[in-house]
């Protein structure tokens, strides 16, 4: 067996947040708690984002309440989109990494945060120092990293400049985002390889939106690239609302799995667990 690992990243908030239907409160905390016992690097598990924005995660706080974090290494991210927000998590002792989804859209931008790129990136740093305020750390998704629906202006060289931004403004961890499933190997393995090579200090993650018969390539691409880091969700569910109208669903976890025994890596996951939280999660997701 390799002695090479992948770290995990399994995001239920990221799928729960374009469902309509309101998933109950008992359920969230139901399906959250049989994800912490699979044994994931970090849950993606809820957004301090304004009610209106995103309703179905308006109960993070009280899901965060009663969620059982005594027995679980898992580490929990949430997703903020403005300092109030951030304020909020960060006061949080269970949550280790707050995230911000910063695009290289303008357009993205200003529907997914209602903030233009510039306020965005001065928000970057507001983030940056109340991360380390509270002992947290910053986790930066590049959204729209692999492609722009709406017509502007987009290339690998864009998304390379604003990475290299985010790093000279501190940034360790970057995530860069397939939001609309628009990635291809040539270009996962054209800016992971060239940012890990420049960038060996820095982590880079891979947030990948798939369709069924292009999961493999993608993750592969990745992988070769220097890739450790991946975003998955249980059946692929999920892709983000406020991109287009046309979900392209998640990385599905079990794929990522599957990825992981193909090449001997390991897998310091309990399968067991992971097995009685994809049966929950087909009970949370209508």
């Amino acid at each position: 067996m390799n002695t090479e690992s992948l770290k995990l990243i399994e995001c239920p908030r990221d799928a729960m947040q374009g469902i309509h239907q309101f998933i109950p409160t008992d359920q969230k905390v139901l399906y959250l708690q049989s994800l912490l016992r699979v044994g994931f690097d970090t849950l993606d598990f809820g957004s301090y984002v304004s009610a209106p924005a995103i309703p179905q995660l308006r109960d993070t706080d009280e899901v965060l309440d009663r969620l059982d974090l005594s027995e679980t290494k898992t580490k929990l991210l949430a997703i903020i989109a403005n300092r109030q927000g951030a304020e909020t998590a960060a006061k949080r002792t269970e949550i280790s990494y707050l995230g911000y989804p910063f695009s290289v859209s303008e357009i993205f931008q200003k529907r997914n945060t209602n903030k233009t790129i510039a306020e965005s990136i001065a928000l970057v740093t507001e983030l940056l120092e109340i991360c380390e305020t509270h002992n947290k750390q910053l986790v930066v998704y590049i959204s729209m990293g692999f492609g722009n629906p709406y017509g502007e202006e987009w290339s690998l060289e864009l998304v390379e400049k604003y990475c290299e931004q985010m790093i000279g403004m501190g940034v360790e961890i970057l995530s860069l985002s397939d939001t609309i499933g628009t990635s291809n190997p040539a270009s996962i393995t054209h800016l992971f390889s060239g940012l890990i090579q420049t960038f060996p200090d820095v982590e880079f993650g891979a947030h990948l939106h798939t369709t069924p018969d292009t999961w493999h390539e993608k993750v592969l691409a990745a992988y070769n690239a220097g890739c450790r880091r991946f975003d998955g969700a249980i059946k692929g569910f999920g892709g983000c609302p406020m991109a287009t109208n046309e979900l392209t669903g998640n990385m599905p976890t079990e794929k990522l799995l599957t990825f992981m025994q193909e090449k001997k890596l390991k897998n310091n996951l309990d399968l067991l667990a992971f097995e009685s939280a994809y049966n929950e999660a087909l009970k949370t997701f209508p």
